[in-house]
């Protein structure tokens, strides 16, 4: 990772300050807010709320339940049978037992030592696969297959040390409504990481059908700017506190892992609480938690403060004056 701007000055002088003016400047992004919005259909005022899940999630008809009904209850807890390989648009490689259901992961799980911590309701809601006959399918390493003794004393299988669950909300072959709940919960890789799009650089850009060429980060996560931070004479972030829960900062990035980003004022800085950000522009970058998957952009126009980047740093329809 390449040091940023700030780093690569070590002495606060004038001449310090004038390379970071010429380097940032005026860029045309920072007018007033109060323009076109496009996509702005969230609500104004606050940070927005966590979403979940990918598909429907709607209760499909008894034919196509996996055992239809309450038989899919019995489908839940029953073994997993050999393992496969689900191929999906947004999220790569799937982990599904033998009948379809996606497999799922923890994130208050640990995988070295394998652990479950999810017990009780939690159970309930996310059914453990049982270890007992599971086998790997075409594409799955055999010896990424294991299992861990649960608290009860039944044995769970994981993957690569993640113990696997089911989601009691999954119904039917290929649903994958449990991705991203609480942001806790993911679908499981077949190699017991958590699935994702291919690997992309640390920021690129992608055309969406409604906002046009926008910045993603290395997750193919829409990246967005908030109108109340400043990008000149240098990047200041207004994101604090409680509003970093809803839009985290993106990284530092090293110049050379970006493609389509325009170089000029791709950097890092310090914020306030000394933790380091990404700009594009000089403009300090964020994701939303309530975008779930690639693609999503909940975040456009929130507030009437947050809009997703261009490639040259620009908010997304805000038009200048």
């Amino acid at each position: 990772m390449k040091t940023s701007w700030r780093n690569a000055s070590l002495v606060a002088s004038a001449a310090a300050v004038l390379v970071l003016t010429t380097a940032c400047g005026q860029e045309g992004g920072t007018s007033s807010v109060g323009s076109q919005n496009v996509g702005a259909t969230a609500a104004a005022g606050g940070y927005g709320g966590v979403g979940s899940g990918i598909g429907t999630g709607t209760s499909p008809s008894a034919s196509s339940t996996v055992g239809g009904g309450q038989g899919n209850l019995g489908a839940q807890s029953a073994s997993a049978g050999k393992l496969e390989v689900s191929a999906n648009a947004e999220l790569g490689d799937v982990l599904t037992d033998s009948a379809g259901l996606s497999l799922y992961r923890f994130d208050e799980d640990t995988a070295e030592p394998p652990k479950s911590n999810c017990n009780g309701d939690c159970a309930t809601a996310w059914p453990p696969v049982p270890a007992n006959d599971a086998s790997a399918g075409a594409g799955i390493d055999k010896a990424l297959l294991g299992e861990v003794t649960r608290a009860d004393g039944s044995k769970q299988l994981t993957i690569g040390g993640w113990p696997a669950y089911r989601y009691a909300k999954d119904t039917k072959a290929g649903d994958l409504t449990g991705q991203g709940v609480g942001g806790k919960w993911y679908a499981l890789a077949p190699t017991g990481k958590k699935a994702s799009v291919a690997s992309l650089p640390g920021l690129s850009t992608r055309k969406d059908p409604n906002l046009g060429e926008i910045v993603v980060d290395k997750n193919g996560m829409t990246v967005y700017r908030f109108a109340k931070d400043k990008a000149w004479p240098e990047p200041v972030s207004n994101c604090v506190g409680a509003c970093l829960e809803k839009w985290p900062v993106v990284a530092p990035v090293s110049a050379n892992d970006t493609k389509d980003v325009q170089k000029k004022g791709l950097m890092s800085f310090t914020r306030s609480d000394g933790v380091k950000q990404q700009t594009v522009n000089c403009s300090p970058i964020y994701t939303f938690a309530a975008d779930k998957q690639p693609g999503d952009t909940n975040g456009q126009g929130v507030g009437g403060t947050w809009y997703a980047v261009r490639p040259n740093g620009e908010m997304v329809g805000v038009s200048d004056k």
